[in-house]
């Protein structure tokens, strides 16, 4: 898994100069006191400024996790390759350890599970299996868009991931929590790590520590 910084729009100073336009304001350079005034914006809720500072991310992980973060869509723009219009041969996530089921929720993991070396043939063979009949059946010209029915949620995807920099704030305050599923709070911590790289100012105040 694998979050790639690809671009970004504007800087701590694009949300002091949104912020400052209301009063017909804007500065050429950032001070110390904008800081103040970034701190204010982001304990009341004025979200606006933030969404003049964007960011694009290049992202690869297991379907599964895909499939949670395409939930957040305001301020976000996904566009993700394509199993209709590709058919080279699927890479599978293959987890560095079984986490066991928590006993007081019904969501998240606790602890780790050591799995017999049947089970762990057993999924091996499996996921081996989806990827054998996958590739039988675009060998015998089955339609991509068909023949991706066999192929499971652990197969890896990638896409492109843009937004506002406080819609990725949003995103990472939800999913970087303690009881997200590891793999898609692995994902925004990356994502966390380049806004505070790209903003750290802003996102100092935007994302919960």
């Amino acid at each position: 898994m694998n979050v790639e910084f690809i671009d970004k729009m504007g800087n701590d100073l694009t949300v002091v100069n949104a912020a400052r336009v209301s009063y017909a304001k804007t500065k050429e350079q950032f001070e110390n006191k904008d800081e103040k005034l970034i701190a204010f914006l982001a304990k009341h809720g004025h979200w606006s400024p933030f969404g003049h500072a964007s960011l694009q991310f290049k992202i690869k992980a297991p379907v599964f996790v895909a499939r949670q973060l395409v939930k957040h869509q305001v301020g976000l723009i996904w566009n993700e390759v394509s199993r209709r219009y590709v058919d080279y041969p699927p890479a599978l996530f293959h987890p560095a350890a079984w986490r066991g089921r928590p006993v007081d929720s019904k969501q998240g993991s606790a602890g780790e599970v050591k799995l017999d070396k049947t089970l762990q043939h057993l999924y091996s063979t499996a996921m081996e299996q989806c990827k054998i009949l996958y590739n039988a059946l675009i060998g015998k010209n089955i339609a991509p868009e068909q023949a991706r029915m066999v192929l499971p949620q652990s197969m890896m995807t990638e896409w492109y991931w843009s937004g506002s920099l406080y819609a990725f704030a949003r995103v990472c305050n939800l999913r970087c929590k303690p009881d997200v599923q590891k793999e898609t709070r692995d994902i925004c911590e990356q994502i966390s790590k380049e806004c505070d790289k790209h903003f750290p100012i802003s996102w100092k105040y935007l994302i919960n520590k």
